[in-house]
């Protein structure tokens, strides 16, 4: 599947050499749009080239003219030999970040390189690439990547979010309280829960009870369920998903050689 299959790895500066290692493109997450706006570059290895530059949207203030913004972008990828652009932007659309968007999808399309988006800016480009998390704490994944197939066609791309979560329950909100890796290791040895698999949430899952608190709901990602995901997208016409380095390093050997 890992020929037939793209897979790019996100990764700070720190994680960068760590996690070329393993073939696959990565997306250096070094960048944010500042203030101008103006591309702001943190510390990167001097060897580095290739692979893609990923921008982050922290603190932006909204304010200012798209067209230098872009050209400094387009000056960074050739330095650096980028060969696309993955913008991990959070929060509602900026107008000023849609334009930029807009710009940079012809200016990247006329040299062959791809412009990945987040799904909230999917509907203002009409050929980048559309982020869409497999993140869920109810429905069904299968359903939801059917709808953003069907909305985006061919753009859609699995951005991968490794789930460790803590629900109370019942979960009103289905908001869980987010587990490190190490906590959710300690429970599995403490507790020796029986662990069961959601096909709906493509996760698996374990409940416990708290003397303080009732009754609990663990969902948590592992290899296994990380490449269910991945094989759940491809069977439905998803070709391509992007995996954060820092959330997978300690599953990502398993994880590819059981993609083969």
């Amino acid at each position: 599947m890992q020929g037939k299959y793209d897979l790019i790895l996100t990764a700070p500066p720190g994680d960068c050499r760590a996690a070329a290692r393993f073939g696959l493109p990565v997306a250096h997450a070094a960048y944010r749009v500042g203030g101008g706006p103006h591309l702001f570059r943190a510390n990167l290895p001097m060897p580095v080239r290739g692979g893609l530059m990923a921008v982050d949207c922290t603190g932006f203030d909204g304010r200012g003219e798209s067209g230098p913004f872009c050209q400094e972008v387009l000056r960074e990828c050739a330095a650096r030999g980028f060969t696309g652009v993955l913008c991990d932007f959070e929060g509602r659309p900026f107008p000023l970040l849609v334009q930029i968007l807009r710009e940079l999808e012809g200016l990247l399309e006329k040299r062959g390189w791809p412009l990945y988006v987040p799904e909230a800016y999917g509907p203002h480009t009409s050929r980048a690439r559309v982020l869409i998390s497999s993140a869920l704490s109810g429905g069904s994944l299968t359903q939801r990547l059917s709808e953003v197939r069907e909305r985006f066609g061919d753009r859609a791309v699995l951005a991968v979010e490794r789930v460790a979560e803590d629900f109370f329950l019942p979960s009103l909100d289905g908001q869980g309280r987010p587990l490190p890796r190490e906590q959710l290791s300690t429970m599995l040895e403490e507790r020796s829960p029986s662990v069961f698999f959601s096909t709906e949430l493509c996760a698996h899952y374990f409940t416990y009870m708290s003397r303080e608190n009732g009754a609990h709901f663990v969902l948590f990602d592992d290899a296994g369920s990380i490449r269910k995901k991945l094989r759940l997208a491809q069977n439905m016409g998803i070709r391509q998903a992007v995996l954060s380095y820092p959330q997978v390093d300690d599953l990502l050997e398993d994880l590819l050689s059981g993609l083969q």
